[in-house]
């Protein structure tokens, strides 16, 4: 698993971001479980996510933070990245960030596939 850690803080709102190749729902859900084994993950108010799986289309959960998977989706299905787990983490920092959240989100997972490319 790849991950970035912090990317962005905002009104004390913390977020990281997080990824690696998947072939099926049931490695989604292994991976997530390895993620929340760090106490820091575990005690993170979201971690929101998306993949588009070759086999089995696209996956998303918003982990009560509303929209915010399906901005992850788009982003993975415009950058025609398939079999690859997006996981943005979100600590909530006790102010409301309104339309702001949606945009951090694109920040990592620019960040996420930013890092990818270099990776190539």
């Amino acid at each position: 698993m790849r991950k970035l850690g912090q990317i962005l803080n905002d009104r004390g709102s913390k977020y990281a971001v997080s990824g690696c190749v998947v072939t099926d729902r049931a490695a989604v859900d292994a991976v997530l479980k390895v993620l929340k084994r760090e106490k820091s993950y575990a005690k993170a108010t979201h971690n929101t996510w998306g993949v588009v799986l070759a086999d089995g289309g696209p996956l998303k959960s918003d982990d009560g933070e509303s929209g915010a998977g399906m901005v992850i989706l788009r982003m993975l299905e415009r950058a025609e990245l398939t079999d690859h787990l997006v996981i943005v983490t979100r600590w909530y920092g006790g102010k409301h960030l309104g339309g702001d959240r949606f945009r951090h989100v694109q920040t990592c997972v620019n960040a996420y596939l930013d890092a990818l490319s270099t990776e190539v």
